[in-house]
């Protein structure tokens, strides 16, 4: 079989399986596995983040086999099979078209191929730093940290105080603002506070498409986004469920799922990069003014 055919086979073949994944991954356990996998993996696509889960579940951290070794000082381990994902590429094709030197134009197209990749796990080598953010785990000063960067990368105020009846939150789109109730655990809170800071993002009325979107499928989204944040900060997410996903998303075909778990990703993914980013600069300005405290006492 020529290489070209056997390549699009591969790659049909895996968008086969990825389709499939789809479906499976709104099995409730299925859901709450691939929402965790999400949490690590939350600069991936939608469809790698689920090819990495299928095959891999217990994956952390995964890389090419160059990259593990260029950029990370690490090596694959001899044996170990890496992990299928779909990446793009760029390719050029002629045109019709000449150009001023009467030379036939190009332009530039974008292809898919599957590539691999290989998790931490698979590989040795040197030890690779840990973040600032690992200081938040069951850290109280570490949840204000937390708390205070939601508040600042919020897309509207955020006020805790009373709230009548049983919610926990909620996000006012006609004023402008989101509500948290006072009182709660830190877990809740901050839980709460993602969950209401997604509506916000995704679900506001000056959201193109939002107003399509039925009141189930928001609920559904803004509480995994919650999900995937709160466990990528390694807050404790022990007692959550999700028990409503299976009907839910019984009825609805392969393109409106993944719709949604692109929303989900999306804005998962831009919460926790913002977020992050808030925090290192906030632990390293605490390490420089700690330095420099230092220095002035030692004098």
């Amino acid at each position: 079989m020529p290489v070209r055919e056997e390549k699009k086979d591969k790659l049909k073949e895996i968008t086969d399986k990825l389709e499939q994944g789809v479906k499976e991954v709104f099995e409730s356990d299925r859901y709450r596995e691939y929402l965790t996998c999400m949490s690590k993996f939350h600069n991936y696509s939608t469809g790698n983040t689920i090819l990495i889960c299928m095959q891999y579940p217990q994956a952390t951290l995964v890389a090419g086999y160059k990259a593990w070794q260029q950029k990370h000082g690490r090596s694959v381990r001899r044996g170990e099979k890496g992990i299928q994902i779909i990446a793009p590429y760029k390719f050029k094709v002629k045109t019709d078209e000449l150009d001023e030197n009467g030379m036939e134009k190009e332009v530039e197209r974008t292809g898919f191929r599957v590539a691999y990749v290989w998790d931490i796990s698979q590989t040795e080598g040197r030890e690779l730093p840990t973040l600032g953010v690992d200081e938040l785990t069951g850290d109280v000063d570490g949840y204000k940290k937390l708390f205070a960067a939601l508040d600042r990368n919020s897309p509207v105020p955020v006020y805790v105080g009373e709230i009548s009846g049983t919610a926990k939150g909620y996000y006012d789109d006609a004023a402008g603002k989101i509500v948290i109730r006072e009182g709660m655990s830190q877990l809740q809170t901050i839980k709460t506070l993602v969950h209401e800071m997604s509506h916000a993002k995704l679900h506001a009325r000056d959201v193109e498409g939002s107003e399509n979107i039925d009141r189930r499928t928001k609920e559904c989204e803004a509480e995994s986004i919650a999900f995937v944040v709160c466990d990528h900060f390694g807050l404790d997410t022990s007692d959550y469920t999700f028990s409503y996903v299976a009907g839910w998303s019984s009825g609805k075909d392969v393109p409106e799922l993944k719709a949604s778990l692109d929303r989900i990703r999306e804005t998962a993914d831009e919460i926790i990069r913002s977020v992050d980013k808030d925090l290192k600069k906030e632990y390293s300005t605490e390490r420089s003014n700690d330095y420099r405290e230092g220095i002035v006492a030692e004098r």
